[in-house]
């Protein structure tokens, strides 16, 4: 399977919260924003649902690919999928409450109790 997105994040960042740790059984999920119109998809994906959000990822290596939102127009792609994540630092971290106390918070990144508004 392959994933292209055009284009450059509107938003990049990190989710301390329980189900981004449980999705990608690590401390926290990385992960870049972009219109959904610029996310192009060859091959199939498996996904779940958690509440409004459709989480897919791969059927065969179960890696986390990207999150849509139902209403929401962007995708949520995630950066460990991504061939070139140069440049795309995060910017922000949201769930901090949530973050391992052996991770230490990204210099210069707002830091956010839960979703940004």
């Amino acid at each position: 399977m392959r994933l292209t997105v055009e284009g450059e994040p509107s938003e990049v960042g990190l989710c301390h919260c329980r189900t981004c740790q449980r999705e990608t059984g690590g401390p926290y999920m990385a992960y870049a924003v972009f219109g959904r119109d610029t996310l192009r998809v060859e091959g199939e994906t498996a996904s779940w649902i958690e509440t409004t959000d459709h989480r897919h990822f791969c059927p065969v290596c179960g890696a986390p690919l990207f999150a849509t939102m139902d209403g929401d127009p962007t995708v949520e792609v995630r950066l460990g999928c991504l061939d070139d994540t140069g440049g795309l630092d995060p910017k922000f971290e949201i769930w901090v409450g949530r973050r391992l106390p052996w991770v230490a918070p990204i210099p210069g990144a707002s830091q956010h109790e839960g979703n940004l508004p």
